[in-house]
Formats: C-alpha cells, structure tokens, sequence
C-alpha cells in the first residue's frame, strides 16, 4: 500500500468529491465539452480553456502558465483523443502544485520532539478563521496530542466566545484574557501557559482586522515578536485562512499578508460551497505557499489535509 493510499481513505476521497462538486461541474464539465471531438488541440481550443480557467478562478498569469505548458506539453506527446489531453492537463496542473513545496502526507501527525508546536492563524473576519483553528484542535485532539488554543482575538467578544465554545466541544485547553485586551500579551501568556502544562500544539487565534498594510504589519509582527521571545523559534508556522468563496479576493487577501508577514501556509476553506475551487490552483502557483488544509464540508471532521493529487483527480473525475 503506498503512502498516498494508507493516509488518503476511500471515505476522505468521498469527501472531497462532494466537497468539490460545485467546481468540478463548471471545471471539468466545460473542459469535458470542449474537447468533445477534437484530435488536435487548435487556438479555438486554447481561446475557451482559457475562458474556462478564469471564470474557475484560476487567475490570468496561472492560466497563462497553463496554456503554455499545455502546449508544449502536446508537442512532445503527440495528443491523439481527450483522454490524453485530460490526463496531460491532470499533470501539468499537478506539477504547479509540486511547485510550492506541497507534499502529500498527513500532516494532523505532528512530531512531539518540538512540543510545544505553536500555529499563529492569521485571515479576514468571515473566512472561517476561528472554525477552522476548532476543527484543527479536533484533528489534533484525535491524534492524541494535547492542545491549547489561544484568544488573540480580542477586539470581539464573540471571538473570543466562539474559540472557547470550539475547546469545550473538542475537550482542549483554553487560555483568554477576555475583550480589549492586549493580542501581544495574550499570545505570550499563552505559549507561557502551553509551556508550563507540556501541551504538544498551541493554535493562537488572531484579529481578522484587514485596515491597511502598516497597520497590519505592526500588529502580527508585535504578535509574532511576543511569542519568540517566550519561545525562541517560535511561532512554528504561519498559516492563512482564505474563504475559497471569494475567489480573486482570496488572492487580493493573500497578497497583502503575505506582504505583512511571512506566511509559511494556507488554509483554504467552503470549497464545498463555491464552484470557484480553481482559486486554490491560483494561489499555490502565485504565492509559493504550501496549500496545507481545505474546508470541504461544514461538519466538524470535514477539513482535510490537502493532498494535490486527490485534489486534482477529483478535480477531473466524472
């Protein structure tokens, strides 16, 4: 059995499945009858699987990128019937994703050596930010790892009551210091806190404010700033939540925290409710980020480690 396959179960990849219908109707099934036919792959072609990768979302410079490597692509293997041409575009979008360093493991598995592992979660209010730092506590909760989430957030009181709602209904510890308090000092007493009760992984929940670029930066950098200063390396990860909803804006959101602070990875949510999932192929190849989770259902085990090559399979199957 591969590693793909042992990690990657027949229910996750049903899962998936659903969690993409939206897109996969308006992804596969326009590509699907506009290569309904045809033996070579003409500039009328190229002109409409273009058409198709924008309004999924893909982004312009990723489409461009897609059609020239398509085409080069055709060159050298001779493209006979659509099959072919399907599974030449399946490898050519999956190379995009190789690209940012995505690898295909399960990453709710983390190694205890470097407990405490702290996460600072950074996203816009509405991208399912908080839900997805509870689901992420579930996963790991599951592994048998002892988690802490932190309510950085704290210029909203239901922030800061949604997270603890999430530790009570997962079983983990939650630090707070209520409203109008200090992000900065909360962070560090909470890695204080993971410290002093040997917890292996701290989700540290922030302010989803998006005012401007220097506001923004000052903010996670202090942040940022606290937390290694109580724990030198920390924090471990970066990761960034995106509503895959929204797609450009999505990117729009990427680009401006990836300017304030350095990302380390994405998680991309409500895949399930947008027929935009081509946005996360856009992201991947723009940002050079490693795409690590997807929101593919509104159930509490529906976040899924993400795997580029399900993710594409799915992407291109009937």
């Amino acid at each position: 059995m591969s590693f793909f396959k042992k990690f990657f179960t027949r229910e996750k990849e049903e899962e998936l499945n659903e969690g993409l219908q939206k897109t996969k109707e308006s992804f596969f099934g326009k590509i699907s009858k506009a290569v309904a036919g045809k033996s070579t792959v003409d500039e009328s072609f190229l002109d409409e699987l273009e058409h198709i990768l924008i309004q999924s979302d893909v982004g312009l410079d990723t489409t461009v990128k897609i059609i020239e490597r398509l085409e080069e692509r055709v060159a050298q293997d001779k493209y006979l019937n659509t099959d072919e041409l399907n599974d030449i575009l399946k490898g050519v979008i999956t190379d995009l994703l190789s690209e940012n360093n995505t690898v295909d493991v399960d990453d709710f598995d983390y190694n205890r050596i470097n407990s405490p592992h702290i996460i600072l979660v950074v996203g816009v209010n509405g991208t399912g930010k908080t839900t997805t730092v509870g689901k992420l506590a579930h996963q790991f909760t599951k592994k048998g790892f002892k988690v802490v989430l932190g309510a950085a957030d704290t210029f909203r009181a239901a922030a800061v009551d949604q997270l603890g709602i999430w530790a009570d209904r997962v079983g983990c510890d939650f630090y707070n210091k209520g409203m109008n308090t200090d992000p900065a000092a909360v962070a560090y007493e909470t890695v204080q806190h993971a410290i002093n009760t040997e917890a292996d992984i701290v989700l540290i929940d922030t302010a989803g404010r998006l005012h401007t670029k220097t506001y923004l930066m000052k903010e996670l950098t202090k942040i940022k700033n606290s937390i290694n200063k109580k724990l030198p390396g920390a924090p471990h990860e970066v990761m960034l939540v995106l509503d895959a909803t929204t797609g450009q804006n999505a990117i729009e959101q990427a680009t401006k925290f990836t300017e304030a602070t350095e990302v380390t990875c994405l998680a991309l949510t409500k895949l399930d409710g947008t027929a935009k999932g081509g946005v996360a192929i856009g992201i991947s190849d723009q940002f050079k980020v490693p795409i690590k989770y997807i929101g593919v259902g509104e159930g509490i085990d529906h976040l899924q480690v993400f795997n580029k090559k399900a993710f594409v399979d799915s992407l291109f199957s009937e």
